[in-house]
């Protein structure tokens, strides 16, 4: 049990920090409140690189999350 709790802040922690690397998708609030730019939360943004792992990385460790979270309140 004392394993898990453990994982599961390893796997929180590297959430936050790839979410942190991860590059901004719009012009930021003052974007939003001026409407500079369109805001479109449709838009079809195309990650490449870096940028594509980044992303994947975080969508896995996401998953991770929430499964070791169940995991957790099961046990």
């Amino acid at each position: 049990m004392m394993i898990l709790d453990i994982l599961l802040m390893v796997v929180a922690v590297a959430i936050i920090l790839l979410s942190l690397l991860q590059g901004g998708k719009s012009d930021g609030i003052s974007g939003a409140f001026t409407g500079s730019g369109g805001l479109n939360l449709f838009a079809n943004v195309k990650e490449r690189g870096p940028e594509k792992t980044i992303a994947n990385i975080t969508l896995v460790l996401g998953i991770a999350f929430f499964a070791l979270v169940i995991l957790i309140q099961v046990l």
